[in-house]
Order: structure tokens, then sequence, then C-alpha cells
């Protein structure tokens, strides 16, 4: 528990738990790069701006133009991964972004 007092961190086995990682978790954040690649040769982000690439759909493989968009870190990354978050807007949880709505 990190919060006692004589807690010792066992690096080697959390670089062990890294290494083990699913290919899909290799495969969605070189993804990720790749949008933030496609974003930065449009000169809409550089390096080092404090900005994300936040893709619109949730989906880190969609890169295509529409999908993506450049916002601060601290907007993109303030809501909670819970399904009952709100980020998008009212009565919208992160699990239901507005792409996947139901329209009645």
């Amino acid at each position: 528990m990190p919060s006692s007092k004589n807690y010792k961190r066992d690096y080697k086995r959390e670089r062990e738990l890294q290494l083990e990682s699913p290919k899909s978790d290799n495969a969605a954040n070189a993804s990720r790069k790749a949008a933030r690649r496609v974003l930065e040769k449009k000169g809409v982000v550089s390096k080092g701006d404090g900005k994300d690439v936040d893709h619109m759909n949730r989906n880190p493989k969609d890169n295509s133009a529409k999908n993506l968009k450049a916002m601060p870190k601290s907007e993109n990354r303030s809501f909670s991964r819970k399904g009952n978050a709100k980020k998008y807007s009212k009565g919208i949880g992160a699990s239901n972004p507005p792409t996947q709505r139901k329209y009645s």
C-alpha cells in the first residue's frame, strides 16, 4: 500500500506487468500517436503546446479528419472514465458519446 510507512515500490514487477500488456493496447497507442502526427502536419498542434488530440467518437483507431480535434490537455483529461461521466453534454456519458445516441 503506497500510503504505509514501510511501503517499497516493486519496479521490477511493474515493468513485467507493463511488458505483458496486450498487443491491442500497443496498436491503440500507435494509432493515437499517428493521429497527433496528422494534426501536426496540418499545423493544428505542435510539440509542447499543451494540447491533446481528441477522438470525438472515442475510437483511437479512427483517425479520419472529421473525428480529430485539438483541445487543451486539462479539458480532454478532466472527466471521469466511469459510465455515468458527463464529458459531452447533459445526459450523455462517456460510454454513450453523441455519435452513438439513438434518436427517437
